[in-house]
């Protein structure tokens, strides 16, 4: 084991593509005018002028109705044409194509922070990893301050493939910053990014390698799958698990069929490392750096490529622990979406037409229906306690109708989308659960809320919320 001091992180990436400032100048410009020209608009409706607040009430009624129709058709058309998608696959016996005295050096970053009781097991697997082990660099990444780890480490006899390397403790203090701090040591001509708990299959780096060997050189990132080896915890990880399996297992692969721009998992994201240091590494201020990254690639003209090898993961069985996850990740999809919509023509030059659209289909308008389904609920709930009266104004027949059956069909389709999931997976047990997993998306709503607040508060905006790892130490059968 090599012990390495603490280390500066190094990136070259552009102010324009962080997430350092919530808004660009111009965005806060055009936030300000976009508001003022709705105040006046209303102001004008209050005294007569114009269209009628209630007039406008149904219009923005019908405008959410379209997003959501939009978003939802958007969705189950990835899941449904994930069947046609050119995902690489591998038998064992394809892998020994490559002698391992011709295997590529291969870098592996693990940021770790207080993963102590973690660490041996961890430890284990990276060990056992198929790989010639004078051809890999095992790079821990420990954050200056974190001595429960530190300390953890002192006790542990690790291999000489293993190096710690000591991250500062300076802000922000994110995965992403203690990534770049890897990136500047890493020796290996691919590198990928492993979590604490992450189980990945022994031989995932073998073909990892074969994919990009057989690949064209503009594919510079091969994502492998994310699942989760605890689905039968309780409900809430029955319903993680099950949207693991439909996202990896089905969404991602829509992406990838039809070469839409591919939000990267956090893990398990495999890189040409001379391509990852010249797109500027990762976005330190960005909380979901993974997404940000999926879709720097895509703007500049390379591919991301999904890749049939599993990467089982824990997933979160209390609920505290999960909103603190997914507020992260959701604030983390609006940073992202918020960078690549400051310059919107560049951005559609670069991606064109059918990538465009569909990054903000990932990103943007999902995460505002999002925000947006509890205050429908909301609605739905009144009109149920009171009757049409109040609320009938508002919806006018076609925006009622399809209100209704976006509602009703939508939520049926995606329930199934998220059985698809399960079978695709062989989580079979948990189908019985996606017929409640509207209340899942209700907790969804929650941290959606829980990001936003985050978002307007600077001193939040780049804060990490730490995933507490080791809750189950076993899966019940």
């Amino acid at each position: 084991m090599t012990q390495l001091g603490v280390e500066k992180p190094t990136t070259t990436l552009s102010s324009e593509l962080t997430a350092e400032r919530l808004l660009s100048r111009g965005q806060s410009v055009g936030g300000a005018v976009a508001g003022a020209v709705i105040v006046a608009l209303l102001t004008l409706s209050a005294f007569g002028i114009g269209p009628s607040l209630l007039r406008w009430g149904q219009l923005a009624v019908a405008a959410v109705t379209v997003i959501y129709v939009v978003v939802i058709v958007f969705k189950l058309a990835m899941v449904f044409r994930a069947g046609g998608a050119p995902t690489l696959r591998f038998e064992p016996e394809d892998l020994r194509a490559i002698p391992d005295s011709d295997l590529a050096v291969y870098s592996i970053l693990v940021p770790l922070y207080r993963e102590a009781s973690v660490l041996p097991y961890l430890v284990d697997r990276l060990s056992a990893l198929d790989y010639p082990a004078d051809k890999v660099q095992i790079l821990l990444l420990i954050e200056e301050d974190d001595t429960e780890t530190r300390a953890a480490l002192t006790t542990m006899e690790l291999a000489a493939q293993f190096e710690v390397v000591i991250i500062p403790d300076s802000p922000p203090k994110t995965k992403p910053k203690a990534c770049n701090v890897g990136l500047a040591r890493a020796t290996g001509e691919f590198c990928v990014i492993y979590d604490a708990e992450d189980r990945p299959e022994a031989d995932q780096l073998r073909k990892a390698v074969l994919a990009f060997r057989l690949l064209p050189e503009r594919v510079v990132c091969v994502q492998a799958e994310l699942h989760y080896w605890n689905p039968w915890t309780n409900w809430l990880t029955r319903c993680f698990a099950a949207e693991y399996a439909t996202n990896f297992s089905l969404s991602l692969r829509g992406l990838d069929r039809h070469r839409l721009a591919i939000p990267l998992g956090g893990t398990s994201n495999h890189f040409r490392t001379d391509a990852l240091r010249e797109l500027g590494g990762w976005d330190q201020f960005n909380v979901t750096e993974d997404a940000d990254l999926g879709i720097r690639i895509a703007r500049r003209g390379w591919d991301v490529r999904m890749m049939v090898s599993v990467t089982e993961e824990e997933a979160n069985s209390r609920l505290g622990n999960w909103v603190r996850q997914r507020s992260r990740w959701i604030k983390g999809y609006i940073q992202t979406w918020l960078v690549h919509s400051r310059h919107p023509l560049r951005v559609w030059r670069e991606l064109g037409t059918k990538r465009a659209v569909a990054m903000h289909l990932t990103l943007g308008f999902s995460t505002f229906t999002t925000l947006v389904n509890p205050i429908f609920w909301a609605l739905f709930a009144s009109y149920l306690i009171t009757g049409p009266k109040y609320l009938e104004p508002l919806f006018p027949p076609l925006s009622l109708y399809a209100g209704l059956a976006t509602m009703v069909l939508g939520n049926v389709l995606m329930c199934y989308c998220l059985m698809n999931g399960c079978m695709e997976r062989g989580l079979h047990r948990a189908m019985r659960a996606m017929l409640t997993v509207p209340l899942y998306w209700g907790l969804m709503s929650v941290a959606a809320y829980k990001a936003v607040f985050q978002l307007l508060r600077p001193s939040k905006r780049h804060f990490w919320e730490l995933t507490e790892h080791g809750l189950v130490s076993h899966e019940p059968a």
